[in-house]
């Protein structure tokens, strides 16, 4: 174990010099306490560090221990249903109301454990040894560490044990022997190794329309979800939490305020999993590193959660990551490359803002995995820029590594229109590989239907200026036509109501439904025009009242309502053909 003594430090940053050797990313323990920290450089005898913890007290003199290995955590069958900090060590009320400085990474807790191999099989890396369950959280996989291939000599009969206690013995053809337990470590700079990359088989559904059906998520993709303050970004991605069709969440508080840590820690044990049934935070696990925690940390919590995130992928599970939010995260970043004196580059970021967004985002994916089963990961990053500002860094960055991009418009939020994303500057670079996908879910018109929407939002925003001039009754019955539909768009389908018990999951079947059956309503309507019918007796039709309220009156089991409210729509514009104003609703 390697030694060094501080002789320089300010804030979470620290010098100390040793004639002992040091690598880069190798993780320390600073002080009596043994304060968790990670080398970032090396001057000769001289090393440069950040610690991950409170650094108060610390002083010249003090020492410094090399672990010899890299800033690693330990991966195994007790993450799910669990609340961690930036490093993975648990967060417990035994611990009392802070975080006990110099905290270990792991509480010891029993699995049941069920062998899948016998002695005399061969295994490489990354293959499943063992079923494990638990208490509280799904059953996972015993996974042999990537770097291990060999015989198995000796492995454990079923039964309860440590996930800590040596459970599987394999001898490499070199004679060197391994001791698996349950869990094992792993570096979270460094990407888990996979068989191969696949290509888009599906979207991650979220039960959100604008979202599924306009700029769909593909699975193993990444987003990005810039939105000023109040624009809903931290309940948008809460929403995406409880309701996408993902086996497993992975939430990351990442310098967020601590009362929104406190209001998910205190909703998702209470809430029920829409596809189980069972408890949501079974599926569910949480970082919190909020922004009265260390700075350094936060840098750190990022890869943490996304090397967690790797580790369920690989037992073939589909993993969505909600990272709330990256600008806290590059925050992080400025505050400790200042402490460095390193050249400030744009908005005082450091010039390596760049490369380190792409190395998260880049860890997106869906795989075969090494144990043959195919899982995902899916990024989900919130963006919060300084005044709403989508030209800064971050933002700019962010754009060029993730191919969905959710803008969050603070005007809509403000008219309480929810989801807030704004339809026109938000895209999706998914949609050609997602139309087989509809096509599968009875909508084969999805890809034209779609166009058609965001062509009259476009519109409309062009019209409304038009109209704030001279007047809406002043423009022509075509462009009244077009601001009717676009605002029966945004009402009856981009609008959905988080409180609402119907509305707040929205199905590929009902979306595609109700898809439908506005696009009906606009041809139908534009038919009534070419044959004379007046804008004002479309417009007044109690029918169109039914439409902007469908997603709060028809429910999932009762989709064939929508058949029966198109079947009412072409009695309502026959009557209108026989120059009847009062159609039926």
């Amino acid at each position: 174990m390697s030694e060094a003594r501080i002789n320089w430090i300010s804030g979470p940053v620290l010098r100390a010099t040793s004639e002992q050797q040091f690598h880069i990313h190798e993780s320390i323990r600073v002080g009596e306490v043994g304060l968790l920290g990670e080398v970032i450089r090396i001057n000769g005898d001289e090393i440069v560090a950040q610690v991950y913890e409170d650094t108060s007290g610390l002083r010249p003199g003090e020492a410094v221990f090399g672990s010899g290995s890299p800033l690693s955590v330990r991966l195994g069958p007790g993450l799910l249903g669990n609340l961690f900090d930036g490093l993975l060590r648990p967060l417990t009320l035994e611990q009392g109301n802070f975080v006990k400085p110099g905290i270990q990474a792991r509480v010891e807790e029993k699995f049941g454990f069920t062998p899948r191999l016998k002695p005399g099989d061969q295994v490489e890396g990354g293959a499943i040894f063992g079923t494990l369950n638990s208490a509280k959280g799904r059953p996972q996989y015993a996974l042999v560490p990537p770097w291990v291939n060999g015989e198995v000599t000796w492995i454990d009969e079923a039964g309860e044990y440590p996930d800590d206690k040596t459970i599987c013995i394999i001898k490499e053809s070199d004679g060197k022997e391994h001791q698996l337990s349950m869990c094992h470590d792993w570096p979270v700079r460094e990407p888990r190794p996979i068989k191969k990359r696949m290509k888009i088989q599906g979207p991650l559904l979220t039960g959100q329309r604008i979202l599924d059906s306009l700029f769909p998520l593909a699975c193993g993709g990444r987003a990005a979800m810039p939105g000023g303050f109040g624009t809903g970004k931290t309940v948008l991605q809460e929403t995406l939490a409880k309701w996408c069709d993902a086996d497993v969440i992975v939430y990351v508080g990442c310098g967020e305020r601590g009362n929104e840590m406190a209001g998910v820690l205190d909703e998702f044990p209470q809430l029920e999993d829409p596809h189980s049934g069972r408890q949501l935070m079974e599926r569910t696990l949480i970082i919190a590193n909020t922004s009265n925690m260390p700075v350094a940390a936060r840098e750190a919590s990022i890869y943490t959660a996304v090397t967690v995130a790797e580790y369920l992928r690989d037992q073939g599970l589909r993993v969505a990551l909600m990272a709330d939010s990256t600008s806290r995260w590059a925050e992080a970043l400025r505050e400790v490359s200042g402490r460095l004196g390193e050249l400030p580059g744009e908005s005082g970021y450091p010039a390596y803002l760049s490369s380190r967004l792409a190395d998260f985002y880049e860890r997106a994916a869906a795989v075969h995995t090494l144990c043959g089963k195919t899982g995902s990961v899916t990024l989900i990053g919130a963006i919060s820029p300084p005044g709403g500002d989508f030209s800064e860094p971050v933002t700019t960055h962010t754009k060029r590594y993730t191919k969905v991009y959710w803008t969050l418009d603070s005007t809509r939020a403000q008219a309480r229109f929810y989801p807030a994303v704004h339809p026109l500057l938000s895209y999706s670079e998914d949609i050609q590989s997602l139309v087989d996908f509809w096509k599968q879910n009875h909508h084969p018109d999805w890809l034209k239907q779609r166009r058609r929407f965001l062509s009259m939002m476009e519109d409309q925003q062009r019209l409304e200026r038009m109209a704030r001039i001279i007047g809406k009754d002043a423009l022509p019955p075509r462009q009244q036509h077009t601001l009717m539909c676009a605002e029966l768009i945004n009402e009856a389908f981009l609008s959905q109501s988080a409180f609402s018990d119907i509305d707040r999951y929205c199905s590929p079947q009902r979306q595609a439904a109700m898809m439908r059956l506005i696009h009906h309503f606009i041809v139908k309507s534009e038919e009534a025009l070419e044959r004379g019918v007046a804008i004002e007796d479309i417009s007044s039709m109690p029918l169109l009242r039914r439409l902007q309220r469908m997603g709060e009156e028809i429910g999932e089991d009762n989709i064939k309502a929508f058949t029966q409210l198109s079947h009412s729509l072409d009695e309502a514009f026959s009557k209108l053909k026989e120059g009847e104003t009062d159609a039926a609703g």
